[in-house]
């Protein structure tokens, strides 16, 4: 669910040779996972549900390692257990029951890392909760929509369109445009202009997902896709403040020239909860991507 993005290299050239190398890797990166998680989210059921839960074990483990350098098996057991249980019922169609067990993993975090102030450096309790929580919403966020057997795999495509092409035109157009940092305190090479144009493509790219699917009403959920684009790069900007306040600049290495798993999806998770979010008020937990998407 990686695509290139404007983190950290709108307003850089690719003078250097070291510069020509990154976006490569960044290239190449993307070229390998976009199709390899398009293809899980097309296949849906088990096999998707396993990607989501993988994918939010390992934004786990980078959460505790950033906030706890190093880890925490305080932080990491309960949460990863909480995972692994959240994963189980919703494959079984128990969407309420897996929530419930995020929010206890969560609390028995915040709990233990209170309790037993054993790291150095110590570990807040609100840190601990907060980890748990993000993973939680990496693995209910993309599952609970995709588990929708009529419009899930839409809904999926639609977010990604957005999200995807938001990141691409944000990066494109902060180097080709320059201008006025976006918030120079948090992210210092992320411009107005890339902000801009990469919402506008994001919507437009998603509103084209949303036509070529035979879905109507495409002046909502053009706003949809407006408000999603919008929370993506706040997702962003979000994950950037977090990664300031740890003194870390990418959450891990695990993918070449992009950093961690966390800075790839941080924009991506931000808009699948509150697309799910907006779904279930609207449809139920049974059919939140028909809520996301169907207006009439």
């Amino acid at each position: 669910m990686t695509v290139p993005d404007q983190r950290g290299d709108s307003t850089e050239g690719l003078v250097s040779g070291g510069a020509v190398s990154n976006l490569t890797l960044r290239v190449i990166s993307a070229a390998v996972l976009a199709p390899a998680a398009l293809a899980c989210t097309y296949a849906g059921g088990w096999l998707f549900l396993a990607v989501c839960a993988i994918a939010a074990g390992v934004i786990l483990w980078e959460w505790t390692a950033m906030i706890a350098r190093g880890g925490d098996l305080r932080i990491l057991v309960p949460g990863l257990t909480a995972l692994a249980a959240g994963a189980v019922l919703v494959g079984f169609d128990r969407p309420g029951t897996a929530v419930g067990v995020m929010a206890v993993g969560a609390a028995s975090a915040g709990l233990a890392t209170g309790a037993w102030r054993i790291s150095r450096p110590a570990v807040s309790p609100r840190w601990a909760i907060g980890g748990v929580a993000y993973a939680g919403v990496a693995l209910l966020g993309p599952a609970l929509l995709r588990r929708d057997p009529e419009w899930g795999l839409t809904a999926l495509l639609f977010l990604f369109a957005t999200v995807w092409i938001t990141d691409i035109f944000a990066y494109l157009c902060g180097r080709a445009i320059g201008g006025p940092l976006l918030w120079p305190r948090i992210s210092p090479k992320k411009t107005w202009s890339g902000a801009l144009g990469g919402l506008v493509a994001g919507v437009a790219a998603g509103v084209g997902v949303a036509y070529a699917s035979g879905v109507g009403r495409l002046g909502i959920v053009g706003v949809m896709g407006l408000l999603l684009s919008i929370l993506a790069q706040a997702g962003d900007l979000a994950e950037s403040a977090v990664k300031r306040r740890f003194g870390a600049k990418d959450a891990s290495h695990l993918i070449p020239g992009h950093g961690g798993l966390m800075d790839r999806l941080d924009g991506f998770l931000v808009a699948a909860i509150v697309a799910l979010l907006i779904g279930v008020v609207r449809a139920g937990t049974a059919a939140p991507a028909r809520g996301l998407l169907v207006w009439w």
